[in-house]
């Protein structure tokens, strides 16, 4: 792999959690630190203010199990997916952005947020998910299995705009079931993941 390094024999390092793809860090590397992170598949940097260097984690046992290194079409920025062994940041947080480091299924999980709101806000006049939701879980069971069946009917047709719009329905009246069952996609994703090996 051809690094530049910049003038102090440094290249930025983004370090991005392979699973949940959120942005952990960002670190610097020089030659000797980016060869030990290949050769013992632990994220090494060169610490600027300690001008050592220094594996994440070799004090706090928060390693960076290392997945994967790719650089950036310059050349000059390297981006490292890692397994994080416990929280990324020196203050205790998931990231340096004291954000969580939660999977992000990006719009539908807008829309999970969106359907917990007006459960919780039990307008049944306004919301068509708040009025579902006070009929009972059978109803909501038995929504989703009239609109798997209205799906299934349009996939056998030519129609596809009918056919994405009753895919739709389905999802979003799924959404609604796992969280009638007190789940969510991250319950769904950890069960696939533990049937893939």
């Amino acid at each position: 792999m051809t690094i530049k390094y910049d003038t102090n024999g440094l290249v930025p390092a983004i370090i991005q959690d392979a699973t949940t793809k959120n942005v952990l860090m960002l670190g610097y590397m020089n030659d000797e630190a980016y060869q030990k992170t290949v050769e013992t598949k632990q994220v090494t940097f060169f610490s600027r203010s300690k001008q050592r260097l220094w594996t994440k984690g070799e004090e706090s046992g928060h390693f960076l199990n290392l997945v994967s290194i790719k650089n950036d079409c310059d050349n000059d920025t390297l981006l490292i997916q890692v397994n994080p062994v416990g929280p990324t940041c020196h203050k205790g947080t998931d990231t340096c952005w004291s954000e969580e480091n939660n999977s992000n299924y990006g719009f539908f999980s807008t829309l999970e947020n969106v359907i917990a709101e007006r459960v919780a806000n039990k307008d049944t006049s306004k919301s068509y998910v708040a009025s579902l939701f006070s009929k009972g879980i059978n109803k909501i069971a038995q929504k989703v299995g009239e609109e798997a069946v209205e799906t299934v009917i349009e996939a056998m047709d030519t129609n596809d705009e009918l056919f994405l719009y009753e895919s739709g329905d389905l999802l979003f009246h799924y959404l609604m079931l796992l969280q009638a069952k007190g789940f969510s996609l991250k319950d769904i994703e950890a069960e696939l993941k533990s049937r893939h090996k």
